[in-house]
């Protein structure tokens, strides 16, 4: 009976270690994850901060740049509205209130390929069988920020509600679907615009600063001591009461 009694023991505090390992590692490992995202984000800061300093380039300029390297470039230009295109990037909010974002492909001057532009948010209608009616210069200046990592979360079900008419509603920015809908050559870059128009411009090239990062990682870390400080003392607990 001992000897059954002393094997679920050992079995008990076995399987005690083993789960109190695991939440460690995982914990640790969730702390050294947010330093890594502090470390990109003080390097993504320097770099756009370098860029600003260097000046705007132009599309022209563009067109000679490798597409690895344009990311976070600001651009100044002039281009025209590939009409009728136009995609309503959803569900995204602004001061409380829900709507889309305005996504145009433009002929930029001195651009032979057509290039995404944000041209900012729109409020939705009430009614999500509405959509916003939009007024879209045919021409106008190019003044922005160019990303090229504009992809967002795992997409489950349709991105385009393809209803054979313009605006269309997409969940996130695909380059080749967009340039498959439009039979457009798209560049694989988005300029979000930076000066206020009929849209607002909202975008941030920077959702979470390194400080933060930082903290999360110090949050995580606190966890992982709390978590071996409580298996110890269970332990110490145990043996007390077994003795």
């Amino acid at each position: 009976m001992r000897v059954k009694l002393a094997n679920q023991v050992f079995a008990l505090n076995t399987l005690w270690v083993i789960l109190t390992l695991t939440a460690f590692a995982i914990l640790i490992n969730l702390s050294w994850w947010q330093l890594s995202r502090a470390a990109e984000k003080t390097e993504q800061l320097a770099r756009l901060a370098q860029l600003q300093a260097e000046g705007a380039v132009t599309p022209a300029q563009l067109t000679q740049l490798v597409v690895t390297d344009i990311d976070g470039v600001p651009l100044k230009g002039q281009g025209s509205w590939l009409a009728p295109y136009v995609w309503l990037l959803d569900n995204q909010i602004v001061n409380g209130r829900v709507g889309y974002d305005v996504i145009v492909p433009v002929q930029a001057v001195g651009m032979t390929r057509p290039l995404l532009v944000n041209l900012g948010w729109l409020a939705g209608a009430d009614s999500r069988d509405i959509l916003p009616q939009l007024d879209i210069a045919s021409e106008f200046a190019l003044d922005g920020l160019l990303r090229t990592k504009v992809d967002g979360l795992i997409l489950l079900g349709q991105n385009a509600e393809d209803h054979g008419q313009w605006p269309m509603r997409i969940q996130q920015i695909d380059y080749a679907e967009l340039a498959q809908q439009s039979g457009l050559e798209l560049y694989p870059a988005l300029l979000y615009q930076q000066h206020a128009s009929a849209f607002t411009p909202h975008y941030q090239p920077v959702v979470l600063s390194p400080e933060k990062h930082r903290g999360y990682a110090l949050q995580w870390f606190l966890l992982a001591v709390a978590v071996v400080g409580v298996a110890l003392a269970a332990s110490h607990q145990g043996k007390a009461k077994h003795e």
